[in-house]
């Protein structure tokens, strides 16, 4: 097992605490939380994370000319989300053609 200490605790406190090993009666009485509790576990499991997304975004990679980088880049932070918006009104467009 794992003597790191988490960092919101100070050295003091860490070592003022002395929690003796478990015994062996002791680890085979333990159970799985998900067994005991299984609603609580699976509403902490629902609330970690970012939500779902109604229409994700898939990751791509492309090699783009250095200068439409640098002209959207111009503008400032957010140049991916307005080179998204300029692609999305594109390929609506296109759609519609």
């Amino acid at each position: 097992m794992s003597k790191r200490k988490p960092r919101n605790i100070s050295q003091r406190d860490w070592d003022a605490v002395s929690s003796p090993p478990l015994t062996l009666g002791q680890l085979k009485k333990m159970r799985p939380a998900s067994k005991l509790m299984p609603d609580l576990v699976e509403s902490y499991r629902r609330s970690r994370g970012r939500p779902k997304l109604a229409h994700p975004k898939d990751l791509v990679s492309l090699r783009l000319d250095v200068d439409v980088i640098r002209a959207f880049k111009a503008d400032g932070p957010g140049w991916q989300t307005r080179m998204n918006a300029v692609l999305a009104k594109w390929a609506k467009r296109k759609v519609g053609a």
